[in-house]
């Protein structure tokens, strides 16, 4: 009888073996010539030669499908495992679109015409700027696009920044260390990222350094190589940040640059170096730029109505 360990990396062995070793209970049931033995995030298995490789190659599309889609249940597990080895399509919803999986499957895709925009850009471009007002998806869709290149194992690595300015609040006076006193700021991006990606496995992202998020200031002096970087609230960096930012582009690095020119936060007299690098940046292959309006706004329908009313009052 041969034997065969087979380890599984990247996924937590007890949500993907399932309560009380359901995933293991069903393969047994798929392979009754196979013994099947499960330690920790490792399998051991005996059994013939072919009927190993079977398992092998059954075993390989299981992980395939929690990694994307993010669970594994009983009828999921049972198509895979009397399938020919093609992938379904996805809830109606056409694979080609689909972004990433989010947590517990949900599909998570571009909604707008200009966020569409922004995916095909960032197909066909290093460096994205995508401009709008609150609500219009550009750091949803910027995170999406990273966590999926990420996920293809295009990147090595996510980085996230955005400048800490204080908006009218006082930093200093928040209780906690530097983190806990900048985790307010970034918390659009955590927020996003826990949408896509599960919690133990996000927690470990984070803890190993595959996905990064930092204040700006952090950035100087580093070469950002292999990773997927967005810079949020870009339009409170000076000249001096922006630049500094956009110089740490490495080997195989995208970069998104969000930002909202409306909503500018630093003090007056401060030229904002994201109106600075659209206007000095905008004619350089390989550097696009999407402007989203209230059109793009997912959030609540009132959302739009403000954009708008307040669009007319800084326009009188």
């Amino acid at each position: 009888m041969n034997e065969r360990i087979i380890e599984l990396t990247e996924i937590n062995p007890k949500d993907f073996f399932g309560a009380h070793n359901s995933t293991i209970e069903q393969l047994k049931r798929y392979f009754p010539k196979i013994k099947i033995v499960a330690r920790g995030s490792k399998l051991k298995i005996y059994g013939e030669f072919d009927l190993l490789n079977e398992f092998e190659k059954r075993l390989e599309m299981l992980i395939k499908y929690f990694n994307r889609y993010n669970k594994l249940d009983e009828n999921s597990i049972e198509r895979i495992l009397t399938s020919t080895g093609k992938e379904e399509k996805s809830g109606g919803v056409k694979a080609k679109d689909i972004l990433v999986h989010g947590v517990n499957g949900k599909p998570i895709k571009a909604q707008t015409e200009n966020q569409r925009k922004m995916v095909s850009m960032m197909q066909n471009n290093d460096m994205l700027f995508a401009v709008g007002p609150a609500g219009t998806g550009k750091t949803y869709t910027a995170v999406a696009l990273a966590v999926k290149a990420l996920k293809e194992k295009e990147v090595k690595r996510i980085i996230l920044t955005r400048p800490a300015v204080e908006s009218g609040e006082n930093l200093g006076f928040l209780p906690g260390d530097l983190k806990e006193k900048l985790d307010p700021y970034m918390q659009p991006l955590y927020d996003a990222l826990r949408d896509m990606i599960p919690h133990e496995k996000l927690e470990s992202h984070l803890e190993k350094g595959v996905i990064q998020i930092a204040p700006l200031a952090f950035m100087r002096g580093r070469t950002l190589d292999n990773a997927f970087v967005i810079l949020d609230e870009a339009q409170n960096t000076t000249h001096n940040q922006m630049k500094m930012f956009l110089t740490r582009m490495g080997k195989n690095a995208k970069f998104v640059i969000n930002g909202d020119p409306g909503q500018i936060d630093l003090p007056r007299k401060q030229i904002s170096g994201l109106k600075e690098s659209l206007l000095a940046l905008k004619d350089i292959e390989g550097i696009a730029q999407i402007y989203l309006d209230d059109k793009d706004v997912i959030r609540h329908r009132l959302v739009k109505s403000i954009i708008s009313a307040y669009k007319g009052i800084e326009t009188d």
